[in-house]
């Protein structure tokens, strides 16, 4: 049988699938590294990037997993090493989640804030290049809840998660809710 590259250390160590070659702890600490480097890099790409998925979103995010896998687990080809890896993604998420909820100055470091893009019928120019959003992205989001004209629209808030809220003029307009707007879309 032709043995290659990592099988052959492996084998010639008299090791199996389940034998890392790579200490544990030095994938423990690649994992957590590069969980905070991406965390870092998505919270510098935007709020809006990640408030709506494109099919080159999602092609960036293959690509993105695929070049850090090897950072994360080097030659480890173990069966060990990865779910040594996936274990610490999953506790170092949750961790995060739960220091986020406890701690006001980091949640608001990670997710930042939400920020104002009209303000009684005018737009805030400032915020829409500071946040890079495009006027036809607000007005495809003033649709979504039903308001045809800016003028119309008391507030539309960029929020945390990268969805736009809009609070219209009088309580007359129709109010969409997210879920109801999101169900409209899967039709």
């Amino acid at each position: 049988m032709l043995r290659t590259g990592a099988h052959e250390r492996r084998a010639a160590a008299g090791g199996n699938v389940f034998t890392p070659e790579v200490d544990l702890w030095e994938i423990a600490l690649r994992t957590a590294l590069i969980y905070g480097a991406l965390l870092l890099a998505l919270r510098l790409a935007g709020k809006r990037e990640l408030g709506q998925m494109t099919p080159f979103d999602l092609v960036v995010i293959l690509l993105v997993a695929n070049a850090v896998q090897n950072a994360m687990v080097g030659p480890d080809t173990s069966l060990t090493g990865g779910l040594v890896a996936a274990g610490v993604l999953i506790l170092t998420n949750y961790g995060l989640a739960a220091l986020r909820a406890r701690v006001p100055w980091l949640r608001s470091a990670i997710e930042g804030h939400a920020v104002l893009l009209i303000n009684d019928g005018a737009f805030i120019e400032a915020n829409l290049r500071k946040e890079r959003v495009g006027r036809e992205e607000v007005l495809m989001a003033l649709r979504e809840h039903g308001v045809d004209d800016p003028t119309n629209v008391r507030l539309a808030v960029l929020e945390t998660d990268g969805t736009i809220s809009v609070v219209p003029m009088s309580d007359t307009a129709p109010q969409r809710t997210k879920q109801r707007v999101r169900a409209h879309r899967g039709l």
